[in-house]
C-alpha cells in the first residue's frame, strides 16, 4: 500500500506558457557549448536567466510550520520510523525528505516532462563524443556551514555513490568512468559510451555531499549526525525515531535564482512517525498533522466525519493524477525456485477477486490495474504497432508468445469473493505446473508443499489480502500472511527474504533505462537494496531496456516502453492490482497554492505557502 518514489518524484509540477521561447533538445544540444539546461527530447522552454517557473508563486509568503504525513519516500527512507540521518547508503532507515537539506547539480522543470535546470551547476558542456559532462558550479554555492560547494565535493559524491551509495544512486553510475575537478568551479564527469544518452538527467539530480563532513564520517556509518549540505531546509529538532523537523535556510544561497523562486516557503516541515496508520490519522483529526494523502480507500470514504471536517477547518479534496507512469503491483520472488514457472505466477493472480474487493474493503475507489505503467502512454493496449513489432520479432522466441497478441490483462471476476470459474482455472494452472492435491494441500513430485507467505508491514494490507489468502487456500496453497514492523519489512525486502510483497512506485515521465535496468534487469536481480524484487533474469526482458535506452525520439520511445510492458504483463513478473486515478488530498485550511495542480507531481511542501489569514479563521493563527 506504500509508494516508493525515484529522486526523479521530489518536484514535479504543470502547467506551461504558449508563448515561451523554444530552445535545442538534448539530443540535438551543440557540444562545446555551455548549456544552461537539457532535455531528452522536447524544446527547453526556460531560456538562460529566466526569473521563475510559471507554476510557482514568486511572491509566496514565507513563514509557517508545515505538519505532513509523507505520502513518498526515496532511498532509504521508512515513514515509520529512523535510526539514521544518512539516506544515501543502503543500510538503515532514514527520515523522508533529507533531500531537501541537499542541492544538485541540476534540478527538473516540472512543467516540461524531461528537462532539467541548473543548479548549483551554472552551465553544462557537453564533449563531441557526448560522453563526458563538464559542469561549471555557481561561485556563490554555499554550504550551510558557509564552505564554498566545489568541484572536489561534487567530484567525491559521485564516486561514493558509485561504490557505496544506495542502489537507486549506484545503477546510474556503472558507466561512470571517472568525476574529476578539473578546477575548484569545474567538474567533469565521463562515461564509458555505453550509457544511455539520458543517463544525465538522473545522474544530473543526485544530492551532492560534503566531502570533508563524510571523510570526518564514514558514509557507511548509521549516524545521527546531520550531514553538512546546501539546500534550502537543514535538520532542526530531532527525536530519533519519532520525530524530525527541517528549517528553512533563511540564508538560502540559491533562494533568488529562477530554479528556485517561489519554491520552499514553509519556516519548517515536521514528519511525526507512527507506526500505524490509524494513529496517524487520529493526530490529523487533532491537527497535529495538517496535510494528509489518504491511502486507504476505508477511511477516505467513511473517516472523514469528525467535527473539524464539519466545521470547514479542514478540507477533503481530490487533485487530478499525474501524468507518469506508476505501478502497484505484487510479485512473486523467482529466486525461489516454486515461484519461476509462470503458470504458478498467473494461477496465484488469479485468486485476487478485485472486482469484491474494491466493492466491499475499497468503496470503489480504486480502478483496476493491468500495465506496468499505468496512468502514462507507455501503456500497451490491444495488439503491437508495427513500431513495437520491429522491436519484438528479433525476441520472438525468446520472450513469451503471448507478448504477440493482445496486452495481457488481469482477469474479471463475477465479484462474489470467490469466483468459481477463475479457481477452477488457477488449479488447472497449478495441475499442469506439476502441483497435485494431495489432501488439503499442493504438492509437486518431490513432495514439497506449495506454500506462500505474504509479507505486510501495515494493518490495512492484512486486511485487503486476508480474503486473497482464504482463496488460495481453497485450492491448496498453503498461504499465510506475515506482518512485521518497518524495521523488519525493509531488511526482509532489501535481502529479498520473502514470497509475496506489494509495492507502488511512480516512474519518471521520460523514463531511462537506468530507471528500467533497477526494476527489471538481470544486473539488478542479485543487488541488495535495488528495486528487482522478483528477481528477474531475462535476456529477453534486458533487451528491450536496451531498447528503450536507445530510443532517439519520444514515439521510439513510446514504442520500446509499450513492447516492455507487453512482456512484462505476459511473464507476470510484477501482477498488477489496483490505483487511483486522482490524489486524495485532505489538510486543514491554512495553506495557499496556485492552481492547476502539477502534471509531473504534487510535492505540497515545496509548492504551498502557509496563510496567516486562514489559520487565523480556524483558530491555528
Amino acid at each position: 500500500m506504500s509508494t516508493r518514489l525515484p529522486r526523479r518524484d521530489f518536484l514535479a509540477l504543470a502547467g506551461a506558457a504558449a508563448a515561451a521561447p523554444l530552445l535545442p533538445a538534448f539530443a540535438a544540444s551543440p557540444t562545446g557549448k555551455p548549456l544552461h539546461g537539457l532535455s531528452a527530447f522536447g524544446d527547453l522552454k526556460y531560456p538562460a536567466g529566466f526569473k521563475h517557473f510559471d507554476y510557482v508563486n514568486p511572491d509566496a509568503p514565507k513563514g509557517g510550520t508545515f505538519n505532513l504525513s509523507v505520502p513518498s519516500w526515496v532511498y532509504n527512507q521508512s515513514p515509520l520510523t529512523f535510526n539514521t540521518l544518512n539516506s544515501f547508503t543502503p543500510k538503515s532507515d532514514a527520515p523522508p525528505r533529507m533531500e531537501m537539506c541537499f542541492d544538485a547539480l541540476m534540478m527538473d522543470a516540472l512543467d516540461e516532462p524531461d528537462a532539467v535546470y541548473g543548479l548549483l551547476a551554472e552551465t553544462v558542456t557537453i564533449s563531441e563524443d557526448r560522453n563526458s559532462f563538464e559542469f561549471r558550479l555557481r561561485p556563490e554555492a554555499r554550504f550551510h556551514d558557509g564552505s564554498p560547494v566545489t568541484a572536489a565535493d561534487v567530484a567525491f559524491t559521485f564516486l561514493t555513490y558509485k561504490e557505496k551509495g544506495h542502489y537507486d544512486l549506484q545503477l546510474p553510475l556503472l558507466e561512470l568512468v571517472s568525476a574529476e575537478a578539473v578546477n575548484p568551479q569545474t567538474v567533469k564527469l565521463t562515461f564509458t559510451g555505453k550509457h544511455s544518452e539520458r543517463t544525465i538527467l538522473s545522474v544530473v539530480e543526485f544530492p551532492i555531499v560534503s566531502k570533508a563532513f563524510f571523510e570526518a564520517h564514514p558514509f557507511e556509518d548509521a549516524i545521527m549526525t546531520p550531514p553538512l549540505g546546501s539546500g534550502p531546509y537543514k535538520v532542526g529538532r530531532v527525536v530519533a525515531g519519532q520525530t524530525i523537523e527541517y528549517e528553512r535556510v533563511a540564508d538560502y544561497w540559491a533562494h533568488d535564482l529562477g530554479v528556485s523562486r517561489g519554491l520552499y516557503n514553509f519556516d519548517r516541515i515536521r514528519i511525526e512517525f507512527y507506526r500505524e496508520r490509524q494513529a496517524s490519522f487520529e493526530a490529523f483529526k487533532k491537527g497535529d498533522i495538517t496535510f494528509r494523502q489518504e491511502a486507504v480507500s476505508k477511511t477516505w470514504a467513511t473517516g472523514y466525519d469528525f467535527p473539524a471536517v464539519n466545521e470547514k477547518k479542514v478540507v477533503k479534496r481530490t487533485f487530478p493524477g499525474d501524468k507518469r507512469p506508476t505501478m502497484q503491483a505484487m510479485t512473486l520472488n523467482q529466486r525461489r525456485e516454486r515461484f519461476r514457472d509462470p503458470r504458478v505466477r498467473r494461477a496465484i493472480a488469479l485468486c485476487f477477486d478485485f472486482e469484491w474487493t474494491n466493492r466491499n474493503l475499497f468503496y470503489g475507489v480504486y480502478v483496476r490495474s493491468h500495465s506496468t505503467f499505468e496512468k502514462s502512454d507507455y501503456r500497451a493496449e490491444g495488439l503491437p504497432s508495427p513500431d513495437e513489432l520491429a522491436i519484438l520479432e528479433p525476441l520472438r522466441g525468446k520472450i513469451p508468445d503471448e507478448a504477440f497478441g493482445e496486452a495481457a490483462l488481469q482477469p474479471s471476476s463475477d465479484g462474489s469473493g470467490r469466483d468459481r470459474k477463475l479457481l477452477g482455472a488457477a488449479t488447472k494452472l497449478l495441475a499442469e505446473a506439476g502441483w497435485k492435491r494431495v489432501g488439503n494441500t499442493l504438492q509437486n513430485e518431490k513432495g514439497e508443499k506449495l506454500s506462500l507467505e505474504i509479507l505486510a508491514e501495515e494493518d490495512a494490507l492484512v486486511r485487503v489480502f486476508s480474503p486473497f489468502v482464504e482463496n488460495m487456500r481453497v485450492i491448496g496453497i498453503d498461504a499465510t500472511i506475515r506482518q512485521v514492523d518497518s524495521a523488519q519489512y525493509n531488511l526482509r525486502q532489501n535481502e529479498f527474504d520473502f514470497d509475496l510483497v506489494s509495492a507502488a512506485f511512480s516512474f519518471e515521465a521520460t523514463p531511462t533505462r537506468d530507471t528500467m535496468e533497477l526494476f527489471f534487469h538481470s544486473r539488478a536481480a542479485a543487488s541488495p537494496s535495488a528495486r528487482n524484487y522478483p528477481g528477474i533474469k531475462d535476456p529477453g526482458v534486458d533487451a528491450l531496456i536496451d531498447a528503450v535506452g536507445r530510443a532517439q525520439d519520444r514515439p521510439a520511445l513510446i514504442a520500446a516502453m509499450r513492447a516492455l510492458d507487453r512482456v512484462l504483463r505476459a511473464r507476470m513478473d510484477w501482477i498488477p492490482n489496483w490505483h487511483s486515478a486522482n490524489h486524495l488530498a485532505a489538510f486543514w485550511d491554512m495553506f495557499g497554492f496556485k492552481e492547476p495542480k502539477p502534471d509531473y507531481g504534487f510535492p505540497v511542501e515545496a509548492l504551498w505557502w502557509f496563510d496567516k489569514d486562514k489559520a487565523k479563521a480556524i483558530g491555528k493563527g
